[in-house]
Order: C-alpha cells, then sequence, then structure tokens
C-alpha cells in the first residue's frame, strides 16, 4: 500500500503523479527511516533530501571579500597618509562580498545601500585571470568572467580576490562546464 511522504494518505494504484490529497508532486517517493520504532513516527531519511538532477547539491567554491589592501599602490596610500586611506579601503572591502558556488555567482556591493546581483553558471561564456605583479605579491588577484547575462552588460569583475585565484578559476570553469550539461545547454557560434 503506497502513502504520500507528505501527508501520509493513502494513495491509489497505480500511484498518480500527484497527490489527490495534498496536491505535492510525487515524483520519486523519498526514502523513510523509522524512528521510535512506530510508522506513525516516520521521518524523511536525509538521503532523500539529496539533490535531484533538477536540483544540484550547491557547494561554495569561494565565498568572501575582497582584500582591503591588496597592491602595493595601496601600501604606499596607507603609508603616505599615515593610516588614514587605511579607512577607505576597509570600507570600499566591506562594501562587496563574493560567494561563487558550484550553480551560480553571488555578488552583494553596497556599504548602506545594498545590491544584489546573481549569475547562473550555465550563462558564463569565459573567464580572464588577471595577477599584477603587486596583487601576485600580496597574494591576490582578479576573475573577469563575460557572460551572457543581462543585468551585468556582459561582464562581471571580481577584483581583489584573496585566494588561488587560478585553482578558483579551475574549480568555477569546471562547475560551468557541469552546469551547462546538466541543463542541456550548448553554445552556437555562427560564422
Amino acid at each position: 500500500m503506497n502513502r504520500c511522504p507528505q501527508c501520509e494518505t493513502e494513495l491509489p494504484s497505480p500511484t498518480p503523479a500527484i497527490c489527490p490529497s495534498c496536491g505535492e508532486s510525487l515524483g520519486a517517493p523519498p526514502r523513510r527511516a523509522v524512528e521510535a520504532g512506530s510508522p506513525k513516527d516516520a521521518r524523511v531519511a536525509p538521503a532523500a533530501l539529496a539533490a535531484t538532477p533538477a536540483q544540484p547539491v550547491e557547494q561554495v567554491l569561494f565565498e568572501g571579500r575582497p582584500a582591503a589592501v591588496a597592491t602595493f599602490g595601496d601600501v604606499l596610500l596607507v603609508v603616505l597618509t599615515l593610516g588614514l586611506g587605511w579607512v577607505w579601503l576597509w570600507a570600499r572591502a566591506v562594501g562587496s562580498s563574493y560567494r561563487l558556488t558550484t550553480t551560480r555567482i553571488v555578488m552583494e556591493r553596497g556599504l548602506f545601500s545594498k545590491r544584489l546581483e546573481q549569475i547562473d553558471l550555465y550563462r558564463v561564456e569565459d573567464y580572464v585571470v588577471e595577477l599584477p605583479l603587486g596583487q601576485r605579491m600580496l597574494g591576490t588577484g582578479n576573475l573577469v568572467i563575460s557572460t551572457t547575462d543581462r543585468t551585468s552588460h556582459g561582464e562581471v569583475r571580481l577584483d581583489r580576490l584573496r585566494t588561488d585565484v587560478r585553482k578558483l578559476y579551475e574549480d568555477l570553469r569546471a562547475a560551468t562546464e557541469a552546469d551547462k550539461l546538466r541543463r542541456g545547454v550548448r553554445r552556437v557560434d555562427a560564422v
């Protein structure tokens, strides 16, 4: 006897695609784990919460803010202004945050008024890694992303990243290709 995983209503045979009682989709019924020994105490097992092909598990590749002091020019500014330049550099860094995952890029900008922008990875066309000498010596770098997203106007700059930008590029490139494959997105170049 089949039951709805959401409302526990007994389902007719053959099993419908949608529960007639609660309206929930009955795609692949979740596995159940029985706690405390009775069927009434059944709970959805963690394996049932795993991602389906339509919704993959989103893994964070990078999360953070740009470096406040990322170049030798910044160091020079801080020294020449006796540390007052650091306040401006810090405010600029705190006003931005980046989160790169296996399915999207999320950027939050602004110190008082915030702007949140999200780009799905399947929209990414190309990457450019910039490693200027001053930033390389201080352990930062830039990642420029070309995209078909309308809100980004074709290019997104993730500047002053405090991470191994080359490794991040490789991870993000692999995630982009996997996301495009999962969604069935193919780019066609016109000649």
